[in-house]
């Protein structure tokens, strides 16, 4: 028996104030002091119809901003167009854009905090309903604005361009982040 003393009939392990760093005999003592070496993520392979999906959703959403109407393009339509009714337009895209800084402000805390799970899920949790019921609240508004030009498509048509903003903005990358060094671990 590794580092046991007699006491009370018996033998005792004792710690003593050399912390974790055992002479070696006690493999599960000595496992928290040793540095643990660092392995990078490996990236998930795709299948080809995960591949297939992200494609048909981003060619859907092209297709939907380039044709608009059938006689002018998404963009000259909610920049010219009289039958959109501009207060709920405007006030859902400012919804769309606070969704966005909250996504982006929770990803830059998450990163900076990885190590501390708690406040990590307690800012998480917190920030879920807010961001939900302003992404309804956004649709709303949005499919209301719309709703003069594509009437009944516009449930669809908003939808399919949502689905290729989640395609792609995982793909994009605000800052290389570098990672943290864990030398200095206390465990």
């Amino acid at each position: 028996m590794s580092g046991g003393t007699p006491g009370g009939g018996g033998y005792m392990r004792l710690r003593h104030s050399q912390g974790y760093a055992s002479g070696g005999e006690d493999l599960e003592d000595d496992a928290c002091s040793r540095l643990q070496p660092f392995s990078p993520p490996s990236p998930r392979a795709r299948s080809w119809t995960e591949i297939i999906e992200n494609a048909l959703w981003i060619a859907s959403a092209l297709f939907i901003i380039y044709f608009g109407d059938r006689h002018s393009n998404l963009i000259y339509l909610l920049w010219h167009d009289d039958r959109i009714r501009r207060l709920p337009l405007y006030l859902g895209m400012v919804g769309v854009g606070l969704n966005i800084v909250i996504f982006i402000y929770t990803s830059m805390v998450a990163w900076r905090v990885r190590r501390f799970d708690e406040k990590w899920e307690s800012l998480s949790i917190s920030a879920l309903p807010i961001v939900t019921l302003l992404g309804l609240l956004s649709f709303c508004l949005l499919c209301f604005a719309l709703w003069p030009i594509w009437s009944f498509l516009t449930l669809p048509l908003l939808f399919t361009l949502f689905m290729a903003c989640m395609v792609v903005f995982p793909h994009i990358i605000i800052g290389t982040f570098r990672q943290q060094n864990d030398s200095f671990r206390i465990d």
